[in-house]
């Protein structure tokens, strides 16, 4: 690597970035032999472009290789938790090649492009500086990190058991870094390196810290002959990735101190002080829109409102929650509407001391109620000493339509789209709102951008029936956005949830994603867009790094946290999945959503009475169908459903159309709970009604995998066995494993249970075979994996009780499946 101790040149526009920095260097190199070396680093970089964690970054483009004579460096731009997967990956790929030995040096930090004398594109700057100093501590085996970058590991609990304090070591220049030791299953190097030893630092108790260099005379005279004041400046500043030097230590509940940068800030939900209550919309509409425009600020830390519409518009435990979403400041505000008349109140509030810092009120007609938002914003930004571009001035002075009634429409579909529950009633609101605003205004990108989101959305959550014409909606509104307003992060970010909600293509789709993440900072959307991707891909471990992103920018988002369980039950990792639905429970008590899910997972533990104690509670509405679903199972599971039966007809009675197929589905249902009590005769019944119900959306909806496994399961209760088995594979033909790893299975356990009822153990033996070795998010109930303690207690495999291999798999423990 060309100049690593000396910083380009600076100059008034430095562009500086945060990277994850990977060292690693051949212990030993100069005493090898000329053919030796190339041999070696040949073999080392054939091992490094084979690690799964380059090739994900090299793919998505965030990635930057570094040659040095020795070695090389990675520069990940995603998260601290690539280069340290990178290393493990890499340590692991080297216990086959004994004879090469190379130690790592893992650090985040500031860096810059340059041009070298060749005029390529190099990189320097204080984030490689370290790094090396990092790197030059280790033996061989060793994978070092910087308190820095183990301060952010630490604050996941999978990653603390494998961080080792090693204290204090003085480095080139005076410089005292404090660095951690990684190792785990017999990667990397437990003992403690030779300098560390020789020089007998003492090893500090003290919790996790970034790095504090002293500034003795020494080191500032090194500085100042090595890099301008203003880059120096400018290192320092971002040099934890702050956005200023001023940064707030704030201790976090049991654990060790948290830095929370000045430039943070909280929107709590605005008060609505309209005499018309029905006018809650146009203050959460003022509020978001005020939020969107701060967001757009690379320069701020901006919590989502995910995180925030939770809270009360003015708590008393203004610290507190500042805490809670790692913030420094928080937003306040009331919106009160009165005919076209409207008053907004707003106040910034210093979380730490609860002093107001900036207090205003605007009173304007509707027909300018955009100057208040872009007000508010840029007064923030200034009040938080926010360095604006020229773009983001732009978006904070926007003007996203000029016609009221669009305005008003796009506020009321906005609403719908931050309500929690993402049921058929709330989709099915925000389309209708959008699909007004750009009726009256065919130029509004902002709101056909959002459409296009909940059309893709709803045509991959079955919120929306999912039909071609839907899927049609959701492409054309998404091109439409981008035709009027190609640098719109939402339409940029639209057109990504287009091509992997609807087409599943994954490359194009991570491609928008990654490009929108310049529009939209702040947007904990992308990353959790990519966690869903890569889960889809099988590529667990790199979900789980965006997911731990998506949480820093938005930490009490119901909806991502209850994604990430949703991931650890597909992987069968039950103790972790629980955790984070209790962090959903602590946000909002009583979902009952997240209630049935837990349930779940003990039906699946096969603790029925633990399940009943969390389920008896429950009144779930019909459009609940989870929770719903549950209930029934539970009973089935315990053999006792006639309870159940009254409930599921008295909903069917009166079906909701917005239910779609689902109606059928829930059809589907009701027959097996008649099969399980006793009631053969009238299951008959219940199924035909059922089959026809499925069958009329089949036309629409025909790649809808969930309608075809349910049609095939209702064949097989009927006895149609050469339908029954015919729609299983037509399901496998429609979704397959290779294509979505966490779904994907979802037609295999289908075919298992048609096989099992109409007669063919093999297949069902095979496929059970199948599921119990992999990931997977079930069908019945929906996202639960199969599990031995399933396959002892559900009836439908009853048929199969009396076959030895099946005895086997019931009998056998739990898979974790993890990362197969």
């Amino acid at each position: 690597m060309n100049a690593q101790d000396t910083p380009a040149k600076p100059t008034h526009d430095l562009q500086l970035e945060i990277a994850h920095i990977l060292l690693i260097d051949v212990v030993g190199y100069s005493k090898l032999l000329v053919n030796e070396e190339i041999k070696f680093l040949q073999e080392l970089n054939q091992i490094v472009r084979s690690s799964e964690c380059f090739r994900a970054a090299e793919t998505t483009g965030k990635l930057i290789r570094v040659p040095a004579g020795d070695g090389m460096a990675l520069l990940f731009f995603h998260s601290p938790e690539e280069p340290v997967r990178c290393a493990l990956e890499i340590s692991k790929a080297l216990q086959d090649h004994p004879h090469i030995r190379v130690r790592m040096g893992v650090h985040s930090g500031p860096v810059n492009r340059v041009k070298d004398v060749n005029d390529k594109t190099n990189m320097a700057g204080a984030g490689i500086n370290v790094a090396q100093r990092v790197l030059d501590c280790g033996d061989a085996g060793h994978i070092l990190l910087s308190a820095h970058i183990a301060e952010d590991l630490a604050q996941y609990r999978h990653w603390q058991p494998y961080l080792h304090n090693l204290g204090e070591c003085e480095v080139k220049h005076g410089l005292r870094l404090h660095l951690f030791n990684l190792h785990k299953d017999g990667l990397g190097n437990p003992q403690v390196p030779k300098k560390l030893r020789r020089r007998r630092w003492k090893q500090r108790a003290a919790p996790v810290r970034p790095v504090s260099p002293p500034w003795s005379p020494k080191f500032l005279l090194t500085v100042a002959l090595v890099v301008s004041a203003v880059a120096l400046a400018i290192s320092v500043s971002i040099f934890l990735r702050r956005g200023s030097p001023n940064i707030a230590r704030v201790p976090a509940k049991g654990s060790v101190a948290v830095s929370i940068p000045e430039k943070s800030i909280a929107v709590l939900p605005f008060e609505n002080r309209s005499e018309e209550k029905a006018n809650a919309y146009f203050a959460d509409g003022i509020q978001e829109e005020i939020l969107m425009r701060l967001s757009k600020i690379a320069d701020l830390k901006v919590i989502s409102r995910t995180s925030t519409q939770h809270y009360k518009s003015a708590p008393e435990n203004l610290p507190e929650i500042a805490r809670q979403l790692g913030v420094a400041h928080i937003l306040q505000g009331s919106v009160q509407k009165s005919g076209d008349a409207v008053r907004v109140n707003v106040q910034l509030i210093k979380a730490a001391n609860d002093s107001h810092l900036w207090a205003d009120t605007f009173d304007r007609k509707l027909t300018d109620i955009f100057s208040v938002e872009s007000e508010v914003a840029k007064a923030v930004a200034d009040q938080l000493r926010a360095k604006l571009t020229g773009q983001e001035e732009e978006v904070l002075a926007a003007r996203p339509t000029d016609n009221v009634e669009a305005y008003d429409a796009y506020l009321r579909g906005l609403a719908y789209t931050l309500k929690t529950d993402n049921t058929p009633a709330n989709s099915l609101g925000a389309q209708k709102y959008f699909r007004e605003a750009v009726r009256l205004d065919p130029k509004f990108a902002l709101s056909w951008a959002l459409l296009s989101y909940i059309d893709a959305r709803g045509y991959l959550t079955e919120s929306l029936q999912p039909t071609f014409a839907l899927r049609e909606e959701a492409r054309q509104t998404a091109e439409t956005a981008l035709t009027l307003q190609p640098n719109l992060g939402e339409a940029v970010l639209a057109k990504g949830q287009y091509h992997y909600a609807c087409l599943k293509d994954y490359d194009t789709a991570v491609r928008y994603f990654e490009q929108a993440r310049q529009f939209l900072p702040n947007s904990s959307r992308i990353p959790y867009s990519l966690a869903l991707v890569a889960r889809r891909r099988g590529l667990w471990d790199r979900s789980e790094s965006y997911f731990n992103e998506a949480e820093r920018l938005d930490p009490r988002n119901v909806s991502l946290l209850t994604q990430r369980a949703i991931s650890y039950i597909a992987l069968r990792r039950f103790p972790e999945a629980l955790r984070k639905l209790d962090q959903v429970l602590n946000i909002a008590p009583d979902d009952v959503d997240t209630l049935a899910q837990k349930a779940t997972i003990a039906q699946a533990q096969g603790d029925l009475p633990g399940a009943s104690a969390l389920l008896a509670p429950l009144r779930p509405a019909a459009d609940d169908t989870q929770a719903l679903e549950a209930q029934v199972y539970q009973a089935i599971l315990e053999r006792r459903p006639t309870p159940m039966i009254p409930r599921l007809k008295e909903i069917l009675a009166k079906p909701d159309p917005a239910l779609g197929y689902i109606n059928g589905r829930l059809r589907f249902w009701l027959g097996w709970a008649q099969e399980v009590s006793g009631n053969r005769a009238a299951a008959q019944v219940t199924w035909r009604q059922a089959r026809s119900e499925l069958e009329s959306f089949l036309k629409e909806q025909p790649e809808n995998y969930s309608l075809i496994g349910i049609l095939a399961l209702t064949n097989a209760g009927l006895g149609d066995k050469a339908a029954a088995l015919a729609l299983s594979e037509r399901a496998m033909a429609t979704l397959r494993i290779e294509r979505d790893a966490i779904v994907g299975p979802v037609p295999i356990e289908i075919l298992a249970r048609v096989a099992a009822q109409v007669g063919e153990p093999g297949r069902a033996i095979a496929a059970l075979q199948k599921l119990l070795s992999i990931p997977c998010a079930g069908p019945l109930p929906e996202n639960v994996p199969l599990t031995p303690a399933l396959l002892r207690l559900d009836p439908m495999f009853d048929p199969l009780r009396n076959d030895p291999r099946f005895e086997k798999l019931a009998a056998s423990l739990p898979s974790k499946a993890a990362n197969k």
